[in-house]
């Protein structure tokens, strides 16, 4: 088959070469973006007077019969036309004829490539804002279902001080409503079109990129034709983001897994986000999370591939460039499947309020609280640290928890110590003491569910 452009040649491409440059594998989950910007480009040109009406018509005709063919699975894609742009072009000509070569009028595959890659990380990123969302609303439920369980909180993965299971689970709406404003920002930059910056220089044709722009709902026109044709900063942000809400989303996965072990027990994931083992039949394990905390590991690595691909290249198009599209593709499956995943199975999984409250109630994360009654009734903080330690260090010398020991020797370490240090030590005081803006405490947890669905249905005026 002879290539659209090899007029210029005496030989054919070497079949290895062919086999390693064609990128139709996989810039064929682009055929609907590159369909939409023909249709747009040829409006364009026949505005311009730069084609007839007629030949536009035919040209439209022509594109969404392909598109057709598409949605059905009839197109009939091969690697000896490249790509996405050369296929949909040479299935137009054997479709209307000679006419469907003048598609190419006014533009470049370079062009178009970035043109198909905006159109699509817009696309994606708003179905992914929508999936975020709806992780976001399972929180809420699983938060609003919960308020009032108690759960140890960690830092070191050592006991630190009680929380309450909602606000523990309200970080976590928090990390991803950041991501979901990083992805809504990152529209600003995405919504620039790069369409009839040609190759490298512009065309000599008399095109009107506003209006191209105008018709695919950009916002605004790449300034300089080089820029257009060579920026990638979209892909490598949207990348940034994936990576850093995958991280989220993995430090959350690992919290599940360590929660619903036998060691923890604190909750048990639902039958249908877990699988057995083939040789052991008592197993549940929690293969979601898990490979949710995996695929995290490749969504790093696709953004760090972009960046390296591009570190070193000069203006303006270059065929490393290429590489950009399989990144991002992994990367948009494994954030769409994540998001997908994780809703569900955080509705449905099972909280053990008791076996929470228990592990709350037989440790030592109540220390604080001692400190700060004494430094209530007058004692420096410093001071009332070293005294804490002291009593931590012989509670556990006696096998005792701290509410367990008795007025008499609490008094023995300081005669500041009353009756009513016992109500101090009650973890359900403990959490509510924690009154302060973003807090632990019930009220403020409460609060923090009202903004949280605030800002969730769009009322919020933070």
């Amino acid at each position: 088959m002879s290539k659209l452009w090899g007029g210029r040649f005496t030989k054919s491409t070497n079949e290895l070469v062919e086999e390693f440059t064609a990128s139709i594998e996989f810039d064929q989950q682009f055929a609907m973006e590159d369909i939409e910007g023909s249709i747009a480009h040829v409006t364009m040109l026949a505005e311009c007077e730069i084609i007839t009406h007629d030949e536009a018509s035919q040209l439209v005709r022509g594109l969404k019969i392909i598109e057709e063919k598409i949605n059905n699975g009839l197109a009939d894609y091969t690697v000896g036309n490249e790509d996405i742009h050369m296929n949909i072009e040479q299935m137009l000509i054997d479709e209307i004829g000679a006419v469907g070569g003048k598609l190419h009028t006014g533009r470049s595959r370079n062009d178009q490539i970035a043109t198909d890659i905006h159109l699509y990380v817009n696309n994606k990123t708003k179905e992914i804002i929508k999936l975020v969302e709806s992780v976001q609303s399972a929180f809420i439920k699983q938060a609003k279902s919960n308020i009032n369980v108690i759960m140890p909180g960690y830092t070191h993965l050592q006991r630190a001080q009680p929380v309450l299971f909602s606000h523990h689970l309200l970080a976590y709406f928090w990390m991803l409503e950041r991501d979901k404003q990083r992805l809504i920002d990152s529209l600003q930059r995405v919504n620039w079109s790069p369409l009839g910056a040609g190759a490298l220089a512009g065309t000599t044709f008399p095109i009107n990129r506003e209006r191209t722009a105008e018709l695919l709902g950009f916002d605004m026109v790449y300034p300089n034709s080089l820029d257009a044709v060579s920026d990638r900063d979209f892909v490598l942000e949207f990348l940034s983001i994936a990576s850093i809400m995958m991280t989220h989303i993995s430090r959350l996965s690992e919290e599940l897994v360590i929660w619903s072990s036998q060691e923890f027990n604190f909750i048990e994931l639902d039958d249908s986000f877990c699988t057995g083992s083939s040789i052991m039949p008592q197993k549940k394990n929690p293969d979601v999370p898990e490979l949710l905390r995996g695929k995290t590991g490749r969504v790093h690595g696709n953004l760090f591939g972009l960046l390296t691909v591009l570190k070193g290249l000069p203006l303006a198009y270059n065929k490393d460039m290429q590489e950009d599209k399989e990144g991002l593709l992994d990367t948009v499956k494994a954030i769409d499947g994540s998001l997908r995943l994780l809703a569900p199975m955080i509705e449905t999984m099972q909280v053990k309020q008791d076996n929470m409250y228990n592990a709350v109630d037989q440790d030592y994360s109540n220390a604080t609280d001692i400190a700060d009654y004494l430094v209530t009734k007058g004692l420096p903080f410093r001071q009332a640290h070293e005294i804490i330690g002291k009593i931590v260090l012989y509670a556990i010398e006696q096998k005792k928890y701290l509410r367990a020991l008795t007025l008499e020797e609490y008094q023995s370490f300081s005669n500041l110590f009353e009756e009513d240090i016992y109500v101090v030590l009650e973890p359900k005081h403990v959490v509510d003491a924690r009154n302060s803006t973003g807090g632990t405490a019930e009220s403020q947890v409460r609060k923090q569910l009202e903004q949280a669905e605030a800002v969730l249905s769009g009322n919020s005026t933070s």
